[in-house]
């Protein structure tokens, strides 16, 4: 029996929210007619959306057209600040992936544009470790419909979902696996389930789940 656990990535994997909020600010200050400049816990609180859901968040007060120029160019030039800088890997993160490997195949599912997983893996140096990855920006498809397509694509038998928000736990019950939660993490949810506080504890609690 193959299992699996798939991992989303933004609050469970690290934390990009600093160099992201960086990235963006970047953009907006070569635009003298946008005047807001972000902070890691304005990013923190567009994590596991769509890029759709995040661009009249990020600026709600912005012309459309405007803001849909200027945001398209903050995804791309984020693209290119992350694999410079990178984020934070949560503690033990490494070596926790490593005793996971032997008995999981891992997985990378995200809501974030193409590229950016790539961004985390090199920087990371975390290639090897995991074994498919699949994004929103890759695809088109919602968060729930890429962990059904990874759960074919490799030929999964029981795999679960780890993530930090309520969309995470939603795109779990969509694609009809059991869900775990990074409580490190930056989103709450609207039910009791299974969490971990620190990524080490991972391995103890999947092997109860699956």
């Amino acid at each position: 029996m193959k299992k699996a656990i798939i991992f989303d990535l933004d609050g469970t994997l690290w934390d990009s929210s600093a160099s992201v909020c960086e990235s963006w600010n970047i953009v907006f200050s070569r635009y003298p007619e946008i005047t807001r400049r972000l902070t890691p816990a304005d990013v923190q609180g567009f994590m596991g959306k769509t890029l759709d859901q995040i661009f009249p968040i990020a600026l709600p007060d912005t012309p459309d057209e405007l803001r849909r120029k200027v945001l398209n160019e903050c995804v791309h030039y984020e693209l290119e600040y992350i694999a410079e800088h990178g984020g934070r890997l949560y503690p033990k993160l490494r070596e926790t992936l490593v005793e996971l490997r032997r008995s999981y195949a891992l997985i990378i599912v995200s809501n974030c544009q193409d590229g950016y997983i790539q961004d985390f893996l090199d920087f990371a140096d975390m290639r090897g470790l995991f074994g498919d990855f699949e994004s929103a920006g890759g695809t088109g498809l919602s968060k729930g419909e890429n962990i059904k397509l990874v759960i074919e694509r490799n030929s999964i038998d029981k795999a679960v979902y780890v993530g930090d928000t309520q969309g995470d736990l939603d795109s779990a019950d969509f694609a009809g696996i059991p869900f775990i939660r990074a409580a490190y993490g930056f989103g709450q949810m609207n039910r009791p389930v299974p969490e971990i506080r620190e990524f080490c504890e991972l391995p103890e609690k999947a092997a109860e789940i699956i």
